[in-house]
């Protein structure tokens, strides 16, 4: 049962009927007093609300209605319905325990999916699923290459399959090299959208001029260099799953585009004048606290609170010690088998000296240093002693040298140095843009000028 709370009559028989057509239950109350009274008398299971019930247009009304319920039925999901202007307030509600909000007017599609998914993640989760195992995580969902049985880690891929199911936005995080993709992929693969499109954007290599070309296409003539018509990523992702990695580095201007189409999913092609619907997942990532930099006003607090909904956060490698011997294992048969060297061991010394370091690439760099450790060493076997010398080879600083005039240009060292960084910081983005005295999205176009894929 959906309790409907607005005072106006039109709205709550027109919701009223729009549940019905999905062969859901709904009951009505014009103000707070009616609906504290149905939550008495009534099974609800939701309740969709709007924030003001008289000529009182702060919304007070609204917020302390939703206090209450909280505090009557905790588990209980609230949806709130405000205007378009008043997102401000439903922010202020999703603080105070409201579990998503739309706006008026509403699309119907997009408010019977908020309602579906709020349905769906209401409740705990199973209490089994607190300590379940590896192998009955592998039996229930699909996680391709996502290796670990440290209890952390699978607290984060038992979420991660729980709310695979449903439309939820999820936002993940976690340090670079941590395997945030990874885990966009797992939910997206094990999503009623997995034969629909899995769609990839960097954030951090979108300019902010390009930005809405990128995001929702243009058309022939749009802009000097629109030769022809090009779709946008949105465009693309309809029907599927679409990866926002790096939104942390938004612009504030590219974070209200991307609000206003998460929040309606229709967007105008650049160059048009039409409104196209999209159907669309949206996964984000980011290395970044998000809330810091809302506190520091560089991201905006309602765009967070539309993506994240689910909220991912994975442990960095030094936080799971014992799934370094069960990767390293596992990329040393990948890498093997990739480069034709055949079954690669590593011995017992050479996992306890990978066991002691301190990995700040995480993942990544883990995998990088057994991809170099099998191309340069000879033999069957990854000994400590052939792991330390390749690392001490690789760290050992050179003298501070210029090429002779003539030899290079001033592109080709700044690519160099670029990925001398990345080697050194095993592509640790942020620890490269720091050493560089770049900023994250300086770095990250210089990446694409040059060509360069951070996580090679």
């Amino acid at each position: 049962m959906i309790l409907l709370v607005d005072d106006d009559p039109s709205v709550t028989e027109s919701l009223s009927l729009l549940l019905k057509q999905r062969g859901l239950a709904s009951c009505t109350a014009a103000n707070p007093e009616e609906a504290l009274a149905r939550l008495a008398d009534s099974p609800v299971d939701l309740v969709l609300q709007d924030m003001n019930f008289s000529r009182d247009t702060s919304g007070r009304e609204g917020l302390e209605l939703l206090e209450e319920i909280a505090r009557l039925r905790p588990e209980l999901p609230v949806i709130l319905i405000t205007a378009w202007g008043s997102i401000g307030l439903a922010v202020e509600g999703m603080k105070r325990g409201a579990r998503d909000f739309v706006t008026k007017p509403w699309n119907n599609d997009h408010l019977l999916q908020a309602i579906e998914t709020a349905l769906q993640l209401a409740g705990d989760p199973p209490a089994e699923e607190a300590h379940v195992a590896r192998e009955e995580l592998d039996r229930r969902y699909e996680l391709g290459k996502l290796i670990g049985q440290d209890p952390r880690f699978l607290s984060v891929i038992a979420l991660a399959g729980r709310v695979s199911g449903t439309n939820a936005s999820v936002l993940i995080g976690g340090e670079s090299g941590t395997g945030k993709e990874l885990v966009a992929e797992a939910i997206h693969r094990n999503s009623p959208r997995k034969d629909g499109p899995f769609v990839k954007v960097n954030l951090g290599g979108v300019s902010s001029t390009l930005f809405e070309s990128e995001m929702f296409g243009h058309v022939r003539g749009a802009f000097t260099d629109a030769r022809s018509d090009r779709r946008g990523r949105f465009d693309v992702a309809d029907g599927g799953t679409i990866f926002l990695d790096e939104i942390g580095e938004l612009d504030a201007g590219s974070q209200v585009k991307l609000l206003r189409v998460l929040q309606d999913r229709t967007f105008e092609v650049l160059g048009s004048s039409s409104t196209k619907s999209v159907d669309v997942r949206v996964v984000s990532a980011t290395n970044r606290d998000l809330a810091a930099e809302v506190a520091a006003g560089n991201f905006r607090e309602d765009l967070l609170y539309r993506l994240n909904l689910i909220s991912i956060r994975l442990p960095a490698l030094r936080e799971r010690p014992s799934d370094i011997p069960l990767l390293a294992n596992h990329f040393c048969r990948e890498f093997g088998e990739h480069y034709g060297r055949g079954p690669l061991q590593l011995d017992a010394d050479a996992v306890a000296w990978l066991c002691a370091e301190p990995w700040p690439g995480n993942v990544r760099q883990l995998r990088q240093t057994i991809e170099r450790a099998v191309l340069v060493l000879e033999g069957d076997r990854l000994r400590a002693a052939d792991l330390k010398l390749l690392s001490e080879l690789e760290a050992r600083p050179e003298e501070p040298s210029l090429p002779a005039a003539g030899e290079m240009t001033l592109d080709q060292m700044e690519k160099a140095m670029i990925e001398k960084c990345l080697g050194h910081y095993g592509s640790n983005v942020s620890r490269v843009a720091e050493a560089l005295g770049l900023s994250r999205a300086a770095l990250y176009r210089r990446f694409q000028k040059y060509g360069i894929d951070p996580e090679r």
